[in-house]
């Protein structure tokens, strides 16, 4: 695979809550319209669509891009939990390298419900996520009424807490951060800021976290226009954003049997993903200088500090009390409020965090640009059960 892989055009929608926001058709056709619009291309242009989504039909893809037009194009659906919208770009990005098409439609859209993530469980299968539900259990038993999704990151949270002993004061101070960091983004949906004590005083929900340390349940869509270079200089797109290198990880056996519920909530497969691409590009953590990674639980963002290498291991909580992850600090971590204040509309996420990058790296970012000679700019996205796709995108000369 050898094609220089473009980030020619993206687009999204401000992300809303739930029974705010548009049908989730209408919010993936504005959506992807809003992609070619910034590409500067007619739909007529684009050779094959992955949708990313969680909760819908098995076309809800078709039924949002046929409000676009009807070239009779392939369409694929994709649903890898929290990471579909990443991973829709994931197979956007090597049907490019791999010479199979030109130009390609990432996209994702999500309309939820109010709540901690749920959803119908059906009698007669075992849950996807059973390996992972079944070694949580064994590490930490099971807290009846909490949420899952916070027994899971919440966990992993409070045994790195043990660990190294440290207080949750640091989760907190992360969900100060992602408000300030909202505060200058129009499509975020919690702007508002709230302190460290409101934080630790929100109802509690599991093990250090309480509610203003978890993400909402919200709607929205984002997307991407990935072109081979060749197909966007043919064509007068821009090519000052590129893939460097891309990487997808599934779970590791310390996932299940490790009794480790850091690695059950997907530090191995982040740290390998993200290690890879590193190695791929020939560039370490420290040229990224802006990361959108995944902040469902403000346990999740402090973890991942560590497995993405922007911080030594068990030295999480001094980057975090040091300010290394805002602005004036080693990096700026997600400068769109990330999950935790932008919102997580499940199959949107990965196609927002591709946004915001490359709106950082173009310099449009408007008062939430990073400053200085941005080179590099790093994304993570994670889904349990598991996926997680690390991608790193580069800045032309």
């Amino acid at each position: 695979m050898s094609n220089n892989v473009q980030v020619v055009g993206v687009g999204m929608i401000p992300f809303m809550k739930p029974g705010a926001s548009d049908t989730y058709d209408v919010m993936g056709e504005r959506a992807v319209r809003a992609a070619l619009s910034d590409a500067g291309i007619g739909y007529e242009l684009v050779q094959q669509a992955y949708a990313g989504y969680v909760f819908g039909d098995s076309t809800s893809g078709q039924a949002a891009l046929y409000g676009v037009g009807l070239s009779g194009i392939p369409v694929l659906n994709v649903n890898n939990n929290c990471a579909s919208g990443s991973s829709a770009l994931w197979m956007a990005r090597q049907a490019v390298a791999s010479g199979a098409a030109e130009c390609v439609l990432a996209f994702g859209f999500e309309q939820m419900q109010r709540g901690a993530l749920g959803g119908g469980k059906p009698a007669d299968r075992p849950p996807a996520m059973k390996r992972g539900l079944d070694a949580a259990v064994a590490a930490q038993g099971w807290q009846e009424g909490a949420p899952t999704a916070a027994q899971l990151f919440g966990g992993a949270g409070q045994a790195y807490m043990n660990r190294y002993g440290i207080s949750n004061e640091a989760f907190a101070r992360i969900a100060v951060k992602s408000r300030k960091h909202a505060a200058n983004n129009p499509y975020a949906v919690f702007r508002d800021p709230i302190t460290v004590e409101e934080v630790l005083a929100s109802p509690h929900q599991y093990g250090p976290l309480t509610r203003l340390m978890c993400c909402p349940p919200t709607c929205g869509a984002a997307a991407a226009i990935i072109t081979s270079e060749d197909f966007a200089r043919r064509h007068g797109l821009r090519t000052d954003v590129r893939i460097a290198a891309q990487e997808m990880t599934t779970d590791f056996p310390g996932a299940f049997d490790s009794g480790d519920m850091v690695k059950t909530a997907g530090y191995d497969m982040a740290k390998t993903a993200a290690a890879r691409v590193y190695e791929a590009a020939g560039v370490g953590p420290e040229d990224v200088r802006v990361v959108e990674l995944h902040d469902c639980f403000t346990s999740n963002e402090f973890i991942t500090y560590e497995a993405l290498g922007l911080t030594p291991e068990g030295t999480a909580e001094k980057f975090v009390m040091d300010d290394d992850n805002t602005y004036g600090g080693r990096v700026v971590v997600n400068p769109s409020g990330g999950l935790m204040s932008k919102g997580h509309p499940l199959g949107a996420t990965g196609l927002a965090q591709c946004t915001e990058l490359v709106w950082q790296l173009r310099g449009q970012s408007a008062a939430r640009q990073v400053d200085g000679n941005l080179t590099h700019a790093l994304q993570h996205n994670l889904g349990l059960g598991g996926a997680c796709v690390v991608t790193l995108y580069e800045k032309a000369n």
